[in-house]
């Protein structure tokens, strides 16, 4: 996992902040990159003043990610 990301439960969270000067487009662009290459998919976006999107992305852990258990 990256600096930022959480997990709960069955999720992990990535949260992502693009600045005010990121065109909608980019910003598509970029979101769609980590969609198909990442296995992300969109669970928030807030736009606050100035323009500044902060996005939270969300994936499910797979078996692999998740720790193992000690019997």
């Amino acid at each position: 996992m990256a600096e930022g990301d959480t997990a709960d439960g069955e999720w992990e969270y990535r949260p992502v902040q693009l600045s005010g000067d990121v065109s909608r487009l980019t910003a598509a662009v970029r979101l769609a990159i980590q969609a198909e290459f990442g296995g992300w998919e969109l669970a928030r976006v807030r736009l606050y003043p100035g323009g500044v999107r902060k996005v939270v992305l969300r994936r499910r852990r797979s078996s692999r990610m998740l720790p193992e258990l000690s019997i």
